[in-house]
């Protein structure tokens, strides 16, 4: 749907979980020289200011990235994570949250190549606007799913493609998984990254479902539960992620409980991080 506009939602828990990853997704990729390929179906416009009408509006920010921005001793992939959205702000000041467009532009090396799609008109004019002079990153005017395809494999032949619509339609759901199918049979190699919102209705289940029983294999799914799943909103976050850099299950696990301690109301239930389909 285009009327979606992540600046009311930008540093909520769920940015948070996800970019916490992505961080480390793309770390994992910088241990190695070879340069690197980072594709996004819905980029939004990469960078958000937590003092605008939007952020302030519903305040979600305020129960994410503000209490661990205030953290004294965060444990090591949280403080990777926290560098990235540091960048955007001057000294202990939190104001800026830079989306995933914006992170993974801030963690290319000289030769590693960006392509995000947006759809929506005005989050695609601004996010032009704050890459304008970044060589490294292309950014197309077009649906998230149809481009990215068409740029599989890409070149870099490694790197991630990071798939996170709004989800505003329940048929997104089986989009998804349709998506993931069709580009895990033109990049096998490629790390495939999927946020999904955990709701009491559990549409997610259904799209794990149809992934893990396509064939594909190394699948690992990383939740993290902020409210109880009674609340009648979204309690949770989840990523689901295809060929995994080694040692990233045993790196979140050790992780999540401090996420649960800073975000987590006492009624939430239990994080959980567990492979899908195994290798």
């Amino acid at each position: 749907m285009l009327s979606y506009k992540h600046g009311f939602h930008a540093g909520n828990f769920a940015d948070v979980h996800k970019h916490m990853v992505l961080v480390q997704l793309i770390n994992a990729l910088n241990q190695k020289p070879k340069p690197w390929s980072y594709l996004e179906t819905h980029g939004g416009k990469a960078h958000y200011d937590l003092t605008d009408e939007q952020a302030e509006k519903t305040g979600e920010y305020k129960k994410g990235i503000a209490p661990v921005w205030a953290a004294a001793q965060p444990p090591t992939l949280v403080a990777n994570y926290l560098a990235q959205v540091s960048t955007e702000n001057t000294g202990r000041l939190l104001r800026y949250y830079p989306g995933s467009p914006a992170i993974a532009a801030n963690m290319a090396r000289e030769d590693d190549r960006i392509a995000i799609m947006e759809l929506h008109a005005n989050e695609y004019e601004l996010i032009n606007k704050y890459f304008k002079r970044n060589t490294q990153v292309a950014i197309h005017h077009r649906d998230g799913y149809e481009g990215v395809l068409s740029m599989l494999p890409p070149k870099p032949n490694r790197g991630v493609v990071l798939i996170d619509p709004s989800y505003e339609v329940k048929s997104e759901y089986q989009e998804v998984a349709r998506f993931i199918k069709k580009a895990h049979q033109r990049w096998p190699i490629g790390v495939y990254a999927v946020w999904y919102p955990i709701l009491e209705a559990g549409l997610h289940r259904a799209m794990l479902q149809s992934v893990a029983s396509s064939g594909i294999r190394k699948v690992f799914v990383s939740e993290l539960y902020q409210k109880s799943s009674n609340s009648g909103r979204m309690f949770g976050s989840g990523m689901m992620l295809i060929n995994p850099p080694w040692q990233l299950e045993e790196q979140l696990g050790s992780v999540m409980p401090w996420l649960e301690r800073t975000l987590a109301e006492s009624d939430a239930d239990s994080s959980s991080g567990r492979w899908l389909v195994p290798e």
